[in-house]
């Protein structure tokens, strides 16, 4: 919020500031798309999130980026059929080339998180990996999930906390963000309508990893 506030954005201009600017900024844009970032996530940041979770049926992600995570949860979940939306062109046109060995099992369209094209009760799992802090009204996004869930659906993901970490590295890269604060994240999911929320840290509290119902 603080980057926010410096570049002359609020809270109240959130839509705004999504409809003329992209979600990642160019450094982000390529970090996602490196080959050691796509290989870690795969190999150390899913076995951490979800460890023995068994997913299935229809899981929905929400920033997909360039389709790296989808790549690991359909090679690892074989019962999975993923829809993997994202915001910015460029990472939808990525994970579209990515996940398409993958044929039927994947869908990949471009939408906000806060406002997602999906009728009610429709996913069984969503998963969010380190994108909820780009979206300015996240709190919008974690309704939006609930609604596309389906009753005893579960929501798991991690993102970055709003330490000086990470303050610096998004002032250094000017991507617009809203990082969470502490108890900020229970708060909305709360408020959102999710049960079962366990909420734990990582990497001296810098990171989130959250489970709900």
């Amino acid at each position: 919020m603080l980057a926010l506030m410096a570049d002359g954005v609020t809270h109240g201009s959130a839509k705004r500031w999504r409809s003329i600017m992209p979600v990642m900024s160019r450094v982000e844009r390529a970090f996602c798309r490196s080959a050691p970032w796509q290989s870690f996530t795969g190999r150390v940041v899913l076995p951490w999130l979800l460890g023995d979770t068994e997913l299935d049926g229809q899981v929905l992600e929400i920033g997909s980026g360039p389709g790296a995570n989808g790549r690991a949860l359909l090679e690892r979940y074989r019962a999975v059929e993923l829809t993997a939306t994202d915001l910015d062109p460029v990472m939808v046109a990525a994970a579209r080339r990515r996940l398409a060995p993958h044929g039927a099992r994947v869908t990949v369209t471009k939408a906000d998180a806060t406002d997602l094209p999906f009728d009610d009760d429709h996913f069984d799992t969503a998963v969010s990996l380190l994108m909820l802090h780009h979206v300015i009204d996240w709190r919008d996004a974690l309704v939006e999930v609930a609604r596309v869930l389906r009753p005893g659906g579960t929501l798991v993901g991690y993102d970055l906390t709003d330490r000086r970490t990470a303050r610096i590295v998004h002032l250094v890269d000017r991507s617009p963000h809203r990082l969470l604060a502490s108890g900020e994240l229970a708060d909305g999911l709360d408020a959102a309508g999710f049960t079962a929320v366990q909420i734990d840290t990582a990497a001296l509290g810098t990171v989130t990893r959250f489970r709900a119902e």
